[in-house]
């Protein structure tokens, strides 16, 4: 398995936003030191209550970090942006990291982040369908055509193409059947999302497959998951600790309607032991370690992508999470 840091970017505004991005560095730093594999980011606009770092300037400078870890965003709400200007910033993006990067995409879900950038919300489908075409005909570094129904291109040649060749991987997230056998056309992997639990999973993950062979498709090679993950020296309390912290996120959650987007049979119950059962990673690094190993058993997870921290939450139980899975969970499951 490998293993990547999600870089928790939603913070509380009473915060100081300069110190606590001095801490997303100081993260990264640990991460590649104990061992991690991948540094992500992701995106929302409009995050009230919550403060929100942007992915790709966050990824720009983190890179100066990184080391040899990749760069993924995890994920960039395609539909909210016009496919050159991605195309154009995620190949800037893969060469300074030295063509370690992945594009990781998502369609979105809530309707105020698209009307506000003057987009309806209807056509987010559309928009991330084309969108993807496009990106990965200009990454050939080839002038482009296009006529779409929303985008239109008439001989466009970015100005640099991405390092790796013939493009950067690109993991399509999605949380309801509908998306997941879009990933499956779209994608090269599907990237499972840390709100659903693994019963689900499992029945997602047979329909991403089969949906492939429909296409004709290989196999993916990749079967990555995201995960809300806490560790600390015994279990009780790291279930305690998270509490304090990942129940307000999930209340905000289900105000912004979350959950609604969830696939059938899914919800984000008020209940903190109900919500974190089979979705959360929580507990000392026996535990922890354990849990992991169930889902790389009954997912195959290839990569696992793990968020440490959440609004409100000091530096030192991050770092701590970091150490204790670098030193003590990592290397059991390698």
């Amino acid at each position: 398995m490998k293993f990547g840091l999600g870089l928790s970017v939603q913070h509380s505004p009473d915060d100081s936003q300069a110190g606590r991005f001095q801490e997303h560095l100081e993260q990264v730093r640990l991460a590649s030191a104990v061992g991690f594999d991948s540094v992500w980011a992701s995106q929302h606009y409009l995050s009230a209550p919550f403060t929100y770092f942007q992915p790709i300037p966050v990824l720009g400078r983190v890179a100066a970090e990184a080391g040899a870890m990749s760069l993924g965003t995890g994920v960039l709400l395609l539909p909210l942006h016009h496919p050159v200007d991605v195309a154009e910033q995620i190949a800037t993006l893969d060469v300074i990291c030295g063509g370690r990067f992945i594009f990781g995409v998502g369609l979105g879900y809530r309707d105020v982040e698209n009307l506000a950038v003057g987009q309806d919300p209807k056509q987010r489908v559309g928009r991330l369908e084309e969108g993807l075409e496009i990106i990965g005909r200009l990454w050939t570094g080839e002038p482009v055509s296009y006529a779409g129904r929303h985008f239109v291109l008439t001989d466009v040649r970015i100005s640099m193409p991405p390092l790796q060749r013939p493009r950067p991987p690109i993991w399509l997230a999605a949380n309801a059947d509908a998306g997941v056998t879009r990933a499956a056309r779209l994608g090269d992997a599907w990237l499972m999302n840390p709100h659903t639990t693994l019963p689900t999973l499992e029945r997602q993950l047979a329909l991403f497959q089969e949906t492939r062979k429909t296409f004709g498709k290989l196999a993916a090679t990749e079967i990555p998951l995201i995960k809300e993950c806490y560790v600390a020296p015994e279990a009780a309390a790291a279930v305690a600790e998270a509490r304090r912290f990942l129940g307000p996120k999930y209340e905000a959650y289900r105000q912004w309607e979350q959950d609604k987007a969830l696939p059938a049979g899914e919800s984000f119950t008020p209940d903190f032991d109900a919500l974190a059962r089979d979705r959360f990673l929580l507990g000392d690094p026996a535990r922890v370690t354990d849990e992991i190993a169930r889902y790389r058993d009954t997912l195959g997870v290839t990569t696992l992508i793990v968020r440490v921290q959440w609004p409100g939450m000091d530096q030192a139980r991050v770092l701590r999470t970091i150490r204790l899975l670098g030193e003590q969970v990592f290397p059991r499951l390698r």
